[in-house]
């Protein structure tokens, strides 16, 4: 088990205050409003974590960059994936590749 399944697990078991605490901490540490891709329609939404929100709902169509990999959520996450605001949260990116693998059918 990695560190994101360890701490994906451990947050299971957590009251729903501290969840809710725990995503409230991870939100506070998002650099998502920094990166290249992120939008004004975005910032308007409040969108950010989209590594465990998912994809923007509608505000961020194009990829024009990254900084997932820098931002410090995904080192104390243990994430492998990025561009989480188009393609998905890094649970729906790890399961599509544990599907089809590193290329998309």
């Amino acid at each position: 088990m990695d560190t994101f399944e360890s701490k994906v697990h451990a947050m299971k078991e957590m009251p729903p205050a501290e969840q809710k605490a725990m995503v409230d901490r991870l939100k506070s540490m998002c650099t998502c409003a920094s990166c290249p891709s992120y939008t004004s329609c975005a910032k308007n939404g409040n969108e950010l974590i989209f590594c465990a929100t998912g994809k923007s709902f509608m505000c961020i169509p194009t990829e024009k960059g990254c900084i997932c990999p820098t931002c410090p959520v995904a080192a104390e996450m243990g994430l492998k994936y990025s561009f989480f605001c188009t393609r998905g949260a890094e649970k729906a990116q790890r399961y599509e590749h544990a599907l089809w693998g590193t290329k998309m059918v």
